[in-house]
């Protein structure tokens, strides 16, 4: 007798791909990306009043962020193994009541240490891990034709958060200080994310469409390469691209307190970095969505190099808010582009633990760059050896990146 399966009730169908369901799921991950990013942002903020409370060096100051990046890192690839099995929601709904936990625990740090360590586990590994690399890789699974608009707008969810957190993060720090800060920053992101996380209770299609144009034998992709081969590569890039990155998003807050604009001044220039990042991030998804993941992380870091550059020119304080409305224009699609790149090379039942390597070598860059602009600062008392830096290590990801698109071009001429 034929025996009729019915459809698992968890599970949507492959018509849902790129249909209002999967437009619906989208803009709930963005909203928990926006209230979880809190995790990557609120440390720039209170850096001065931190290294002020405890009495310490820039350097030191600049170790809870570095923490939280590695551990934002960390968590990325072992939560993206987890929603590989079981699925997003319970992970992402586990990571908004640790991140709240970890926030209280920040507030009442007696030392540097405990506030880094508490940054690096709770809030970074366990907590804004979550709603990064997971969200973006399980996303995916329910685009195809829009895959690379899908996944830059979810990944904007990051920069809105780095456009609305820090104005919030500055007006309680100068109303209540920054324990009290972090305290009711915890019952925000439990309060406000634990009904979003319960949205995405229902897993994506079985089997997703494949991605058009892309050619792969057994472990060998397109590009030559094995494919361990290319996620080390792409790791590499990853994290030179974003220790350039992380010079002006770390420290901007502290250089403009340096030159005597004031934390505010700062803050501002932080948010509209990543406001106009956001626009940056949309504006790649439409472009990766023709050129492919490559030629738009090829452009993004070239122009990242370039607004590097632009700030050696001054320090003026209207050429700052010029420059970070530059950087910001020019860097926002590099992070996104890498997940766009895994999926196009990579199979999809492996989205979740290989965008979690990818974002986990850029997390690492951004906490290497944050802690060796630091270290510069307090070896020169300027920050333009610090934008040096950053550049050269630009360079070494646009060297990488070439290479890979003249390897595919090379093999396309070939076929």
């Amino acid at each position: 007798m034929l025996q009729i399966t019915s459809p698992d009730p968890h599970r949507a169908s492959p018509s849902d791909i790129d249909g209002p369901a999967a437009w619906l799921r989208l803009a709930v991950a963005l909203a928990l990306g926006t209230i979880g990013g809190v995790g990557m942002w609120s440390v720039v903020v209170v850096l001065p009043a931190v290294q002020a409370d405890f009495g310490i060096a820039r350097g030191e100051a600049s170790l809870p962020y570095t923490f939280a990046m590695i551990g934002f890192a960390v968590g990325g690839v072992l939560i993206g193994r987890l929603t590989d099995r079981f699925g997003i929601m319970l992970p992402v709904l586990g990571g908004g009541l640790v991140m709240g936990l970890g926030y209280v625990l920040a507030g009442l740090a007696p030392n540097i240490w405990v506030f880094a360590i508490v940054h690096g586990v709770l809030i970074g590994m366990l907590g804004s891990a979550a709603v990064f690399g997971p969200l973006m890789a399980h996303i995916s699974l329910w685009f195809n034709r829009q895959r690379g608009i899908a996944v830059a707008v979810c990944a904007c969810g990051n920069y809105i958060a780095g456009a609305i957190w820090p104005q919030i993060v500055r007006f309680t720090l100068e109303a209540v200080g920054w324990r009290t800060t972090h305290l009711l920053i915890a019952v925000a992101v439990v309060v406000l994310m634990t009904p979003l996380a319960l949205l995405l209770r229902r897993q994506p299609p079985a089997e997703p469409a494949p991605v058009a144009g892309v050619v792969r034998h057994g472990n060998v992709a397109d590009l030559g390469l094995s494919s361990n081969a290319l996620m080390v590569v792409l790791a590499i890039a990853g994290l030179a691209c974003c220790v350039a990155m992380s010079m002006p998003q770390v420290h901007i807050v502290a250089y403009c307190a340096d030159l005597g604009y004031g934390v505010a001044r700062g803050s501002e220039m932080l948010s509209l970095m990543l406001a106009f990042g956001i626009v940056s991030r949309v504006a790649s998804g439409f472009i990766a969505d023709r050129l492919g993941g490559l030629a738009t992380l090829l452009l993004g870091s070239a122009l990242q190099g370039l607004a590097l550059l632009l700030f050696l020119t001054s320090d003026g304080l209207t050429p700052l808010y010029i420059f970070s409305i530059l950087f910001g224009l020019f860097q926002g699609g590099i992070v996104p582009s890498y997940a766009i790149i895994v999926r196009e090379y990579f199979a999809a039942g492996e989205a979740g633990t290989r965008v979690g390597v990818a974002l986990m070598a850029t997390l690492v860059g951004m906490a290497l760059g944050g802690w060796m602009s630091g270290v510069i600062y307090d070896l020169t008392r300027s920050y333009q050896a610090a934008f040096v830096n950053g550049i050269l290590w630009n360079l070494v990801n646009v060297s990488i990146v070439g290479w890979l698109l003249y390897r595919r071009d090379r093999i396309a001429r070939r076929a």
